[in-house]
């Protein structure tokens, strides 16, 4: 099942804390290492798939971010981005469900093709462009609607020459039963 019908309209504007080091009160202990690892997710989850991995693309297209995503990329209020949302899945099961912010004024020059990533790991792009900074992690919890299970969520911003991008990771139950 699409993990997009597992999150009742995901409320990406929900509030955000930064992410120093979590204490127990911010983040139990087993999820931890995934909120603050600001290494390459998709090379983590391939890696603990045994290379049983690949990219789901649930929707993507022109929208108006959340006030709270605007607000991170310094857009204004009105504007609209590429909104690209998928999920990411090891083992035939969805593990993490991302969704990306992407600014018009980013896409531009060699940064076109971000439109055009289709099922192929964004993670994979970022992480090998030697023009990427990463901004820091903030953390928050949203619910899924199945059984109200609450689950973390890790977010930060991307530079790809300078130009931004919103990255927020979902990390699903199914991920923490894998072994």
């Amino acid at each position: 099942m699409p993990i997009s019908r597992l999150l009742t309209q995901p409320n990406f504007d929900t509030r955000w804390s930064s992410l120093r080091r979590p204490s127990m009160t911010q983040a139990p202990q087993v999820w931890r290492s995934w909120l603050t690892d600001s290494g390459s997710l998709t090379k983590r989850l391939i890696e603990l798939s045994d290379g049983d991995f690949r990219v789901e693309v649930v929707r993507q297209g022109w929208q108006r971010p959340t006030r709270s995503e605007a607000k991170a990329l310094g857009m204004g209020s009105r504007e609209k981005a590429l909104i690209r949302e998928v999920q990411l899945i090891g083992n035939d099961q969805p593990w993490v469900y991302a969704r990306t912010i992407i600014p018009a004024t980013t896409l531009t020059g060699r940064h076109r093709t971000l439109k055009l990533l289709g099922n192929r790991s964004l993670g994979s792009l970022l992480f090998s462009d030697r023009s990427m900074r990463r901004g820091p992690l903030q953390i928050s919890r949203l619910k899924l609607s199945d059984d109200k299970t609450p689950v973390w969520a890790r977010r930060s911003l991307f530079y790809l020459a300078d130009k931004p991008l919103l990255v927020c990771e979902v990390f699903l139950p199914a991920l923490q039963r894998v072994k």
